[in-house]
């Protein structure tokens, strides 16, 4: 997979759009568990996706992908939604900013989130938690292979776009028009908030049913 197949154009677009507007021109597709969110608020990312797979409380795999990603990925980690270990840390994410990589995203736990959030790297994760791993060179997991986060299958290269609203991910081969649809919402959306301002009412710009 190489990074450089989601043009920086499109990055730049889906990063401005958003993660809630991506979903909706998408179908309703490709939303990760809620409980994933930034260490900071104000952190976006829009970045095609390496997956990394390790065991529950193990963080061995996660080293290994800093060095098997390429530059601009983002890292998207899958730990059997075991929360209550901090998987990542300040290390691994000063190690991932040398190497070029554009991000983290965990269905577990982090740590040093005080240091994360000072370097200025984006971090999603479901929880921040103190408790250790091991590092078992006997540990079944995987490198860009497919994961199933929540119910969202993800292959390596899908674009990743996250955002104080959460994170989805859509198939690169859609990705592109999934973005200019988000667009065209995004102006459709703009034109009703001026309806709005003229006195119109949600439930006739919708066509909604009255009480």
């Amino acid at each position: 997979m190489n990074a450089a197949a989601l043009p920086q154009d499109l990055l730049d677009r889906a990063r401005e759009l958003g993660s809630a507007t991506l979903h909706e021109a998408a179908g309703k597709l490709g939303a990760l568990p809620s409980v994933i969110k930034p260490l900071r608020p104000d952190w976006r990312i829009a970045a095609p996706v390496f997956t990394v797979a390790g065991p529950p409380r193990d963080n061995l795999w996660l080293h290994r992908a800093i060095y098997a990603a390429p530059a601009g990925a983002v890292l998207l980690h899958a730990c059997g939604a075991d929360a209550q270990a901090g998987y990542w840390g300040g290390i691994m994410a000063n190690a991932s900013r040398a190497v070029g990589l554009a991000g983290f995203v965990t269905e577990g736990g982090v740590r040093d989130s005080q240091e994360l959030c000072a370097l200025d790297w984006p971090v999603f994760a479901a929880n921040v938690c103190i408790r250790g791993t091991t590092k078992r060179s006997d540990g079944a997991g995987s490198l860009g292979a497919s994961l199933l986060i929540g119910d969202v299958l993800v292959q390596a290269g899908d674009l990743l776009v996250g955002d104080a609203d959460g994170v989805v991910v859509l198939p690169r081969a859609e990705a592109q028009r999934f973005v200019e649809a988000g667009m065209r919402r995004e102006a459709d959306e703009r034109s009703i908030v001026e309806r709005l301002g003229r006195g119109e009412r949600t439930l006739d710009i919708y066509r909604l049913p009255g009480a």
